[in-house]
Order: structure tokens, then C-alpha cells, then sequence
């Protein structure tokens, strides 16, 4: 057989063996890829249902973290019966708050005062016979306040009183604002204040409820002075910059008000309340490190309509017992007040006196005259403080008298004995104070009952 037959059949037979191995290779990989596929399918699929899951669970922890934040664990010894044991409890994060504005200091605080009061209930301040008090517990104050600068050249004050009552109401008294001020402070020498707060009148009124040497202000005090008003003043301290070794040297305000009380929106007519006040400290330090000598001077003017209260941190109007009560006009008036001052602190030794007069006249409007008689009122009070344990235990001691000048012999005097014991300075203090009262009218005309009254008063002050 020739060669290129025998080749030809090989050919043949490799060609055959070669197509029937390549058959089922081909078969086999056409399987293979749509396996392939099939599981880069599947992947594909896991793997979005995976990242979907994720995101799932991470949304459920950022709700569960905005509820209940992550708890934090401390350990603690706690006493159970005679033995302590170190326990493993949850430790409470502390609260934040964030100011709004561009403030540079927010200060929130506040203070309490409860007062006890037996005896002749505020007898000192003409509160007997026919406007008696009975024994009581009393919240003399309630205050929330915030302070703080606001950019750079401000200053201000939020504060509300929750225990705002005359101690003569059977009612619960709401919520009120007492002081809401904003003050320029850029030029020492010349700030601006506007708002409601103190019309700078008198030492003892403007001397702050929680630093009072005695528990309540003298009748004098409350009788004359014009408490918080809705205005506007010029202060300041011109020696600042020139002379800051002596800044409080001289202090002055001029204030203009509406001059018919706090929280009254409206005034109560086209005229304003004046007042001014100088303050003079020409002795700093001489007698030892805080002492001082100042010296002050007041004066005010103000034209007001019938019904306004002329009285309105006391009483003032004389009754026909000889008792006080408010002073609220029965018509227009014209008030013209002064007022001198001076304080002394030397070492464990405080003495302050102040005297103050009032001159009321009667007004014609639209014809209509006075329906009240002309009178000037007068008082001073003299009060004498000394520290038998230094910034712990003080003695008090105070003479003041009130000459209402209504009814001819109608003066009252109080002489009052008082101890402070401060057990964390004026943030946590005790104070109790004897008053005893004299009623000149009372003595003058017996008929109309006692003409001496005894009260005590204590107080718990808690400042925060």
C-alpha cells in the first residue's frame, strides 16, 4: 500500500478522534459559563441584599444613639447594711447647654428666701389694726435670673420672681418679671442702661435683697423710694480710665422713667419720673484691707396721674387708726424727693444711715382740684452691724422712724435686734431679727387700741 495512502488514513482517524474529544469539551465549557454566570449573578445579588443590610442596621443604631445615648460604666462603692461593696453602676453624662448668640458669658442662677414671722406681723411698716397680719410661713422671694456680655460691649439681666405678693393677698401670686435690663458698657465713664430694673434712688433700696444686714427694708425705704421702673439712664465711673487705682471715687446716674411702677407697659401720662444720684467713696482700704467710706446723695421728680401707687415697695397712706396702708392717689399729683446717705465699714464693723423726704402736691386738672391736702413725708433709719465671729456670726442693731405727715402725730418708730450666721457667706445663711414698734398716733388716741407691737421674723436664704 503506498505511503500517502497509509497518511491519508491516519489523517483520517486523528481528524475522527480529535472531533469526538473536542465535542464534549466544547459541550462542557458552554456549561461551565452558565454556571459562571449564574454564580456572579448570585454574588451579585448577595452582595446588594449584604449592602442593604448594612445600611438598614446602621439607620437603626443612629436612632437608637439620638434616644438612649450610649450608656457609660463606673464603678462605685455603695454601703449595703454594716459592708460596702464596689458595685458597677451606669455613670449619668453631664447636662449641655449652648447659648443661641454670640454671647461671651451666660451665668444662670437665682435665690430663695423663707421667711417665718410671728407676733405683730410687719407692725413696723404700720400693718396693724385694721391692715393686721396674721402669724405666717411666708416665700418672700423666688427668683430665676440669667446674666451675661453679649458681644464684647454688652451686658444684661433676665429675672423673674415666682414669690411676687404685697404679703397681704389670700392668693397665689403668678410669675413676674423684676429686673430685664441691657446695659452699654464700652465707656466706663458713660454706659447706657434701658429696660426695668431699680430707679437709682436711696442706699438700702438699691443694696441687693440677698446683702441686706436685716431681713426686710425699713419703712423710710419703702415709703419713699420709687422701687423698679421701666426707662432709661446715663451712669458710669469717670475715673476708670484716667485714674483706675480710685475708679469708684465718684459714681453718677440720671435716669428718666415712666415712674408708675414695674410690668406697667403704658405710662400713665405724657410725663416722666426724673431722678438722679451721686455716689462719693473718698476713703478705700485706709482702715484695712475692704474697708471703706462712702457718702450719697438722691434726688427725683415726678408728675403722676390719680391711681398710681406712690408707695410701692411699703405703705404710706395713714387710715383712720393710725395703721398704713398704700398710698395710691385718689388724684394727679406732683412728687419732688431727696435722699442722703452714708456708710462706714471698718474691719469686723459696719454703721449706715440714711435720711429721706418726700414733698406731695396736689395737682388741678382740666379744672378739677385736689382731692387730697398737701403733705411732706420724712424718715431716716440708723443701722449698726458687728461680726463676733469673723464672716460667720453677726450682731445687728437699727433705729428708724417714719413721719407720714397726714395727720399731725402720726410718726412710727421701730428699734429692731438681729443675728446673721452665714454658713457659706450670703449663699446659705441664717437670720433672725427682734422689731419692736411705737405708734405715735396709737399713744395719742388710745381709743383706738395698742400703740406698741413686738414681732419676730426668721429667714433661710439659699442662693444658686
Amino acid at each position: 500500500m503506498p505511503a500517502n495512502k497509509y497518511s491519508s488514513r491516519t489523517v483520517s482517524v486523528i481528524c475522527l478522534l480529535l472531533l469526538a474529544t473536542v465535542g464534549p469539551l466544547a459541550a462542557a465549557t458552554a456549561s461551565e459559563s452558565e454556571r459562571l454566570e449564574k454564580l456572579e449573578r448570585a454574588v451579585e445579588q448577595l452582595q446588594k441584599r449584604n449592602a442593604e443590610l448594612e445600611a438598614e442596621v446602621s439607620s437603626l443604631k443612629g436612632k437608637q444613639a439620638a434616644v438612649v445615648p450610649e450608656r457609660k460604666m463606673k464603678t462605685k462603692i455603695i454601703s449595703e447594711g454594716k459592708t460596702y461593696v464596689e458595685k458597677v453602676v451606669e455613670e449619668k453624662l453631664p447636662v449641655y447647654v449652648q447659648q443661641r448668640g454670640p454671647e461671651l458669658k451666660l451665668v444662670l442662677g437665682g435665690f430663695i428666701q423663707i421667711n417665718f414671722e410671728d407676733g405683730d406681723v410687719s407692725a413696723f411698716e404700720g400693718r396693724f389694726g385694721q391692715t393686721a397680719i396674721k402669724d405666717r410661713f411666708r416665700l418672700r422671694r423666688a427668683r430665676l435670673n440669667l446674666t451675661g456680655d453679649y458681644a464684647e460691649q454688652f451686658d444684661f439681666k433676665l429675672e423673674g420672681d415666682f414669690g411676687q405678693s404685697d404679703g397681704t393677698s389670700g392668693n397665689r401670686t403668678a410669675f413676674s418679671a423684676t429686673d430685664v435690663w441691657v446695659n452699654y458698657h464700652e465707656f466706663p465713664a458713660a454706659q447706657v442702661k434701658i429696660g426695668q430694673y431699680k430707679a437709682p434712688f436711696g442706699l438700702e433700696q438699691l443694696t441687693p435683697d440677698t446683702s441686706l444686714l436685716t431681713i426686710e427694708r425699713t419703712l423710710p425705704t419703702g415709703a419713699i423710694t420709687p422701687d423698679r421702673q421701666i426707662g432709661a439712664e446715663l451712669w458710669g465711673k469717670p475715673f476708670t480710665s484716667i485714674w483706675p487705682e480710685q475708679k469708684d471715687l465718684l459714681t453718677y446716674y440720671a435716669g428718666i422713667f415712666n415712674g408708675n411702677g414695674r410690668n406697667i407697659t403704658v405710662n400713665d401720662n405724657n410725663n416722666f419720673m426724673f431722678v438722679g444720684r451721686l455716689e462719693l467713696q473718698p476713703l478705700k482700704d485706709v482702715f484695712g484691707k475692704g474697708s471703706f467710706l462712702k457718702f450719697g446723695g438722691d434726688v427725683l421728680n415726678s408728675r403722676d396721674e390719680q391711681g398710681v401707687n406712690i408707695s410701692q415697695s411699703s405703705n404710706l397712706l395713714v387710715n383712720s387708726d393710725g395703721s398704713l396702708s398704700p398710698f395710691v392717689l385718689p388724684s394727679a399729683d406732683e412728687r419732688t424727693a431727696w435722699s442722703v446717705d452714708a456708710w462706714l465699714r471698718m474691719g469686723p464693723f459696719d454703721l449706715i444711715g440714711e435720711y429721706l423726704q418726700e414733698h406731695v402736691e396736689g395737682r388741678t386738672v382740666n379744672g378739677v382740684p385736689p382731692a387730697f391736702s398737701n403733705f411732706t413725708t420724712d424718715g431716716f433709719y440708723v443701722t449698726g452691724a458687728y461680726y463676733f465671729i469673723p464672716k460667720k456670726l453677726q450682731a445687728v442693731v437699727q433705729w428708724q422712724y417714719l413721719n407720714p405727715g397726714q395727720k399731725g402725730n402720726d410718726g412710727l418708730y421701730s428699734i429692731l435686734g438681729g443675728l446673721n450666721y452665714y454658713i457659706h457667706g450670703d449663699d446659705l445663711k441664717f437670720m433672725v431679727n427682734y422689731v419692736h414698734t411705737w405708734s405715735d398716733f396709737r399713744q395719742a388716741n388710745p381709743e383706738f387700741g395698742e400703740d406698741q407691737f413686738d414681732e419676730v421674723i426668721g429667714r433661710v436664704q439659699l442662693m444658686f
